[in-house]
Order: structure tokens, then C-alpha cells, then sequence
């Protein structure tokens, strides 16, 4: 099952099952935002495909049509973490890019993973929304990773993140890990929110292509079945000493990086594509 906000009609939450989308908002107007749905199942005790069902069957909630061009941020995270070198390129890549690589050569075998806060909520835009390159960065890059979505701790679904990134302020010096990570619009996630206690997360296929000026510049393929550490592992280490906020996304790390000539553009789109959850489609501009 998976959950869209669409702008028409009037920012309406849509829930997608067995290929028809469904308006929950003109159900139960109440129903406006993903949250207040995980924060029914939890008082009701109803597993949150049953009680979404319910409102699509019990109460005639309308069919609708998914428009793509009008889909907003599915929800708002209170908070999206990211994990870095979860896959043997992003080492590679890293080790590359910095004028210590030195310091990268552990952390992929490391018991304990790299992890860092992302984005606060004014951060993050969704589907169709700019990206944003830093205007004092001469290399940037897109990086598509698989979401995990946890409300109140627990894992309950996922969404296609895309942690852009200035590969040449974190080369100059790790310390500026925080300025190449975190900035305006430097966080996209969408364009669905995957609920599934079912899936196979470790063979999640991931695409992503870059159009400058109408024209495919870079194309990619990958799977979460190259990543080097579990979700589990992942999560356990981000909640050790750190209380987290009721809704909060972890980006798991990226196996899809350009080639190092490569720089994202002011007016380049991105494309990441995970199957079962949809593509997120953004613009760049410089910030």
C-alpha cells in the first residue's frame, strides 16, 4: 500500500491499493496528513493498511486519478538522518575526493557506521520541487538512497531520498561535513510513502538519470542488495543516546555515484526511480 499528497483537489491525501488511488481526505476531511493516519492505527491498535482500508470501503472514500505533476512531499519528517560509505563505491568515491582519504579507509568495515543529521523539516522539499547546489561548491552531486520511514522508532515504510551533496567542500576537509550536507533545499524525499511489513528491503533495484538541457548526461543502476550494513544495524546505532523524534527518515547511503568529472547544474533534472515506490523527479537550481 502507498500513500501520495496530491495538490488537487485541495491537498489531498491518496492512498494507492490494488492499482486504484483512493482520496482519503474527502473520506474524513480530519485526514489530511500522513501522521495523523500513523497516530490513528496507533491509539485505534489497527494496523494502518486495515484502518485505511476501512476508510476506503466503509465510507465510499472516491476514486481519483494520480497526477504526477501535482504530487507534494508525501509527509513532513520531523527530522531525515543519512548514513554514510554503506557501499564499497561510496568508499571508493570518498577516498577520491578528499585530501585526507585516509580517514575513509575504516569506516566501511567499521563496527560502528558513519551517521549524521541531513535535514530539519524546511530543508526537505518533495516531488517536483528544486534541489539546490550550493553557490560557493564548484562539484555537486545527486545521491539516490533508499528511505527507511520510522514513526516513534519503528520501521513502518519507505520513501526515495535523495541526499545532494558538495563533493568538493567535504574533499577540502571532513570537518565541513555539515556545510556540504546540510543547506537550503540539499534534501528531496518522495514521491510515495511505501507501507509494507512484507518486503524484501535488501533487493530494492535503484535508478537514477540526470537531464541537462532535454538530454540524458548520466544514467545509473543499482540495488540495496550491494549495501554493507543492515537496516537494523543502521537504526540501532542512530537511537543509541539520541531520542528521535516521532517521524524521522534515515537516507541509507548511495551505490550510484557520477563519474568525477561530473558537476550538477543549475537547471538539470534528476530523476531516482526505486521500484514498488515510484520516481522522484527534481529540478536544480543554485542556492
Amino acid at each position: 500500500m502507498k500513500f501520495y499528497k496530491q495538490k488537487n483537489p485541495k491537498s489531498s491525501l491518496i492512498a494507492e491499493t490494488d492499482g486504484s488511488y483512493y482520496n482519503l481526505t474527502a473520506a474524513r476531511s480530519r485526514v489530511k496528513e500522513l501522521k495523523e493516519l500513523f497516530r490513528a492505527s496507533e491509539l485505534s491498535g489497527i494496523k494502518l493498511s486495515d484502518l485505511t482500508e476501512q476508510i476506503i470501503y466503509e465510507e465510499g472514500t472516491p476514486n481519483v486519478n494520480l497526477l504526477p505533476d501535482q504530487l507534494e512531499i508525501p509527509f513532513s519528517p520531523d527530522e531525515v538522518w543519512a548514513a554514510g560509505v554503506t557501499y564499497k563505491i561510496s568508499e571508493e568515491a570518498r577516498q577520491r575526493e578528499s585530501e585526507m582519504s585516509e580517514i575513509y579507509l575504516d569506516i566501511y568495515e567499521s563496527k560502528r557506521p558513519e551517521l549524521f543529521l541531513k535535514a530539519t523539516p524546511s530543508r526537505v522539499v518533495g516531488p517536483n520541487d528544486p534541489i539546490g547546489v550550493r553557490e560557493d561548491s564548484e562539484w555537486n552531486v545527486p545521491e539516490p538512497e533508499l528511505g527507511l520511514v520510522l514513526y516513534k522508532d519503528e520501521l513502518i515504510g519507505y520513501t526515495v531520498g535523495n541526499d545532494v551533496s558538495s563533493r568538493s567542500i567535504e574533499g577540502s576537509n571532513p570537518l565541513y561535513l555539515p556545510q556540504a550536507k546540510v543547506y537550503n533545499r540539499s534534501c528531496a524525499i518522495g514521491p510515495s510513502f511505501l507501507y509494507s511489513d512484507q518486503l524484501e528491503p535488501y533487493n530494492f533495484e535503484i535508478s537514477m538519470e540526470i537531464l541537462r538541457d532535454g538530454i540524458s548526461v548520466y544514467e545509473g543502476l543499482t540495488s540495496t542488495n550491494q549495501l554493507n550494513r543492515s537496516f537494523d544495524e543502521l537504526i540501532e546505532y542512530m537511537s543509541k543516546s539520541n531520542i528521535l523524534n516521532d517521524l524521522t527518515v534515515l537516507l541509507t547511503g548511495t551505490s550510484l555515484v557520477p563519474p568525477d568529472e561530473f558537476d550538477l547544474k543549475d537547471g538539470d533534472v534528476v530523476n531516482i526511480t526505486i521500484e514498488g515506490i515510484g520516481t522522484l523527479t527534481n529540478p536544480v537550481v543554485s542556492v
